[in-house]
């Protein structure tokens, strides 16, 4: 029984108890973050407060152990969520997503200069709260960890002794943190009540919205009345209507079924199907003819219609055109699905890993194209690997190259956490066109996100336990966790009141916004739950990619500009 007692004594820094408290941090932390208070969970973050517990009754892990299962931990958590947003960082910036950009970054603004009021007003470098300690305080403020994790880098890169300082970030963290997520909410309810906002009509607006959205692909059918075009090529019409369309299939009035080619012709009484985007439906009516109501045969007689999945590693980022699907197979796409969303398939589409593309023609094509794109599921549940590791490579790599600012004492350099995040995102955006595989299925990217951060946080925890207790629990912490709740409800309410006051968003969208300014997960989970739509969702993922790549790099800065 004695090797049991020593396994599981506080101090004993062996590999098996290393592991062992790891796992039961983890687990435990996990496991208590599914227990809900008022409707609000903590999540995953609970493993923080679990190693702090541990490490206040003396556990410990040996420092490089505990240091790089902290910095790989983070580099993993980092890299999964840039490949998560990369494909829609870019795309973001487009319509109305430059508006919940620039409020969430507006936001991101307003915090920082919170956060240094309250720095100068408590003394500045005189007062209790030092630079350091502001910046977790705030970290734990957005609720957002890659952000500390970010910090506490920088500062261990101007002062490699400096870890105690580092540690004392993570307190300030975990002091505002709880805090940090009610105030979140609590702001929602406020914005709500100032501006007498009926949910019932929220929902409406985005229901019309909805009905009125232009982004998929429009499936109508058109007869050909006019003479002008009649006995024109596929090729032809293509030169004379210049918007992206598939003509997917003609309708004889013979009632023979065509799969048309570029050299096949229309005529008159032909019904075409045609797949368009929804505000070019009235260029067709006016070149080819009426629009009529049509229920095609999807599954029956000579022409079928298949969804084929892209899994053939060679076609990762080969444009639709180049498949020369006309002319070799006599085959249309009609639209490419790519992570939920309906594409037009224009012949400059660039397919990626993962892609599920809708043909239409003979069933012995498509099953002749479906074994050349793959079209085997078991493939996509296949970890990439490859890629994962060359961009932790290569953001390793320019996470490391200094990078000189003026008024800064040193160079500023992106690091362990700024590095991966800019390669991924680089890599989920652009990755297709060097044939980089970047489909990653949704269970092994949440998967690789939960155990770095659960790795992170664990280490952190552990860290800061032992002198925690006596540095919240008095009147220090007591201001910390005021200045962190002034840092969280202050910004919020500023850029609520400006984009339901200003702009007349829908509420929906700015509980979403909100939440994905401060990248919160129970935040959106209630927001979802006021809602009962994906609105939230939406505006969230529009925010989201922007927001944490602000987010770490602003940590970063301030502790340059500071030490």
């Amino acid at each position: 029984m004695d090797w049991f007692i020593e396994l599981l004594r506080p101090g004993n820094m062996s590999l098996a108890s290393t592991v062992l408290l790891y796992s039961f941090v983890i687990f435990a932390g996990i496991f208590l973050g599914k227990v809900k208070i008022l409707g609000v969970s903590l999540g995953v973050t609970f493993v923080l407060f679990v190693g702090i517990l541990l490490g206040h009754f003396g556990y410990a892990v040996e420092g490089n152990t505990l240091h790089f299962l902290r910095e790989f931990g983070l580099i993993l958590f980092i890299f999964s969520i840039g490949m998560q947003v990369g494909p829609g960082f870019f795309s973001s910036f487009k319509e109305g997503g430059i508006r919940m950009n620039m409020l969430a970054v507006t936001g991101i603004a307003l915090n920082v200069v919170i956060m240094l009021s309250i720095y100068y007003l408590q003394g500045g470098a005189d007062g209790a709260t030092s630079i350091t300690d502001m910046i977790g305080v705030m970290c734990g403020a957005i609720t957002n960890t890659p952000a500390l994790g970010a910090a506490q880098q920088t500062v261990l890169q101007v002062n490699s002794s400096a870890y105690d300082v580092s540690q004392q970030m993570s307190m300030g963290y975990a002091a505002a943190y709880p805090l940090g997520v009610v105030g979140i909410i609590l702001t929602m309810i406020l914005i709500k009540v100032i501006f007498k906002v009926n949910i019932d009509d929220e929902i409406k607006e985005v229901d019309d919205e909805k009905k009125d959205s232009t982004q998929a692909p429009a499936i109508l059918t058109y007869k050909v009345t006019n003479e002008l075009v009649s006995g024109l090529s596929m090729v032809k019409l293509h030169t004379l209507i210049t918007c992206d369309y598939t003509c997917s299939r003609i309708l004889k009035p013979d009632g023979k079924v065509v799969i048309p080619t570029a050299q096949d012709t229309i005529e008159i009484g032909d019904l075409c199907l045609i797949v368009c985007a929804k505000q070019d439906e009235e260029i067709f009516s006016r070149f080819i003819g009426q629009k009529v109501e049509m229920t095609w045969p999807m599954d029956k007689g000579p022409v079928v219609s298949r969804r084929i999945v892209v899994t053939q590693p060679n076609y990762n980022g080969v444009k639709l055109g180049a498949l020369h699907l006309h002319e070799t197979y006599e085959l249309n796409v009609t639209r490419v699905n790519r992570a939920g969303m309906d594409l037009l398939a224009s012949p400059n589409l660039r397919l990626q890993i993962g892609d599920r593309v809708t043909v239409v023609g003979k069933l012995d094509d498509i099953e002749h194209l479906a074994r050349k794109l793959g079209n085997s599921m078991k493939r996509l549940n296949e970890p990439n690997l490859i890629t994962m590791f060359i961009g932790i490579f290569l953001g390793i790599i320019l996470g490391s190259l200094p990078i000189q600012f003026p008024g800064m004492s040193v160079p500023m350099k992106l690091g362990l956490a700024g590095g991966p995040l800019v390669v991924a995102i680089l890599i989920g955006a652009y990755g297709h066109k060097f044939h980089l595989v970047t489909y990653t299925n949704s269970a092994a990217n949440l998967l690789l996100r939960e155990i770095g951060i659960c790795l992170f946080l664990a280490s952190v925890g552990i860290a800061a336990g032992k002198d925690f207790a006596a540095t919240v629990f008095n009147f220090k912490g007591a201001m910390w966790v005021a200045y962190g709740f002034l840092i969280t409800v202050i910004p919020l309410i500023v850029v609520g009141c400006i984009a339901r006051g200003k702009f007349k968003m829908n509420y929906l969208s700015i509980l979403g916004m909100m939440s994905g300014s401060y990248t919160d997960p129970p935040a959106l989970a209630y927001a979802n739950k006021v809602a009962n739509n994906d609105a939230p969702a939406v505006a969230y993922s529009t925010v989201y990619p922007l927001t944490m790549f602000m987010r770490v790099i602003v940590a970063q800065v301030i502790v340059l500009c500071f030490l």
